[in-house]
């Protein structure tokens, strides 16, 4: 019942304010609840097995990848799917640097939530990066053609561009960061204090959790950038001339 109240109150706001589509969030919250539903009844097994820990980080990659295409290109195929290239360079360096150091057990009740989070992180990242860099190709393509009118390549027209509107894509990251402790208490904290873990313990975790999607999410911005500069990585329907 609190859900629905919940559900409802933000698709009523959402009509009254003008902001989009209310029913959207109707349909988020119906979504969230089968596709919990579905994990909670087959994480059980998945954490007995690496091999399914792989496969289901696998999976979470690919929805990923499909999900942040699309934000970006408005596509769910094809050229589309470089955006799984920035998420993997964000997560897979920083999974194998706290994997290897020992901090992270490598059994799958450790990998695999950590894992997602990454992946979850680098996904938001690398589609407000590939938003950005399109809202403002798109709105400066004058200026774009014009520098190469004068010779400029496609890279370097697109870095000039793109790097500044890009990099808004790290502020709500950094702001969780710098503000940890005096205006939220994430997840991890609040789980291992759940769990029975002690409130140093529980600092200690949600501190690694919280510089690691650091630098994944600066890996995945960049990788973002470079995709979109190289011609890999579509912005929107209309090509840029190179």
């Amino acid at each position: 019942m609190v859900l629905l109240v919940l559900a409802g109150g933000a698709a009523a706001v959402t009509h009254v304010a003008g902001l989009g589509r209310a029913r959207d969030n109707l349909i988020i919250a119906a979504r969230a609840t089968a596709q919990l539903a579905a994990v909670s009844a087959v994480i059980v097994f998945v954490l007995r097995s690496m091999w399914l820990t792989v496969a289901f980080l696998l999976l979470m990659l690919g929805v990923a990848t499909v999900t942040a295409s699309y934000r970006i290109s408005g596509r769910r195929v094809g050229r589309g799917l470089w955006a799984g290239v920035a998420i993997v360079a964000g997560v897979l360096p920083t999974m194998a640097i706290i994997v290897a150091s020992g901090v992270l057990p490598a059994q799958p009740v450790a990998v695999l939530p950590t894992a997602g989070i990454l992946i979850g992180n680098a996904m938001v990242a690398t589609a407000l990066a590939g938003r950005r860099l399109r809202e403002e190709l798109t709105g400066r393509r004058g200026e774009y053609e014009a520098m190469l009118s004068l010779g400029m390549r496609r890279r370097d027209g697109v870095l000039e561009l793109g790097r500044p509107a890009a990099a808004l894509a790290l502020v709500p990251g950094q702001d969780q960061t710098r503000t940890v402790g005096l205006v939220t208490l994430p997840g991890a904290f609040v789980g291992v204090l759940l769990g029975g873990g002690s409130a140093w313990q529980a600092g200690a975790t949600q501190l690694l959790v919280l510089i690691g999607l650091l630098l994944v999410q600066s890996l995945a911005v960049a990788s973002t950038v470079a995709l979109v500069a190289a011609g890999l990585l579509p912005v929107g329907s209309t090509p840029l001339p190179d």
